[in-house]
């Protein structure tokens, strides 16, 4: 691959990353409802996500998709269930300043995989990768060093545009601090969980 190339594919995905969908909407709630420290976990398994639709890009397999569209049903309401699952929780958040310190440390593992799940049920990634991205690079072209590039480029850029969403929500949670107000924000949080998970769900 030239430099052109590896160029147009960051613009390109640092435009389509900057366009809030589905997966930066569930990621702003995240940390509206829990904090920084559980979200940015979180923010990475959405970025390994569209790692793992890059590799199948390259590698050829976009009729997957076609073939084994039940495989991707599967995992998009997987995303779906768990974003669902998150609203839950937010929605009866015990809010006692102990409890609102505890909710922030759901574990780093738990934390990545739903970001995992949720990027790859999401259908916006599936379109980049699967069907916008072979109009971007010749992925024929594409070695295995090209590859490792791409998925740093892709890594980095995902990071340096889903942070600022991380870092602005957590900063709103951390100057409401009463219960009342912190339960508003919950409960805010917990709606707009409700509409991404909706969001993929409606998505084809």
């Amino acid at each position: 691959m030239t430099l052109a190339g590896f160029l147009a594919y960051s613009a390109a995905l640092a435009i389509a990353a900057a366009i809030p969908g589905p997966g930066v909407i569930a990621l702003v709630a995240r940390a509206l409802g829990s904090g920084i420290r559980s979200t940015v976990p979180m923010a990475m398994g959405l970025a390994v996500g569209d790692i793992v639709y890059l590799a199948a890009a390259v590698l050829g397999l976009a009729f997957i998709a076609q073939t084994f569209g039940t495989a991707f049903l599967i995992v998009k309401y997987a995303g779906v269930a768990y974003l669902l699952y998150l609203a839950f929780k937010l929605w009866n958040a015990d809010l006692a300043a102990e409890r609102v310190e505890a909710r922030k440390a759901d574990g780093f593992l738990a934390s990545f995989l739903s970001g995992l799940v949720v990027t790859l049920g999401n259908p916006k990634v599936m379109v980049f990768y699967l069907a916008l991205l072979p109009t971007i690079l010749d992925l024929h072209t594409v070695s295995g060093g090209d590859f490792l590039v791409l998925a740093g480029l892709t890594f980095a850029i995902l990071m340096a545009v889903l942070l600022p969403y991380v870092a602005l929500a957590a900063r709103a949670r951390g100057l409401l601090s009463a219960p009342s107000a912190l339960r508003r924000l919950n409960r805010t949080a917990a709606g707009v969980m409700v509409g991404a998970a909706a969001a993929i769900a409606t998505r084809t």
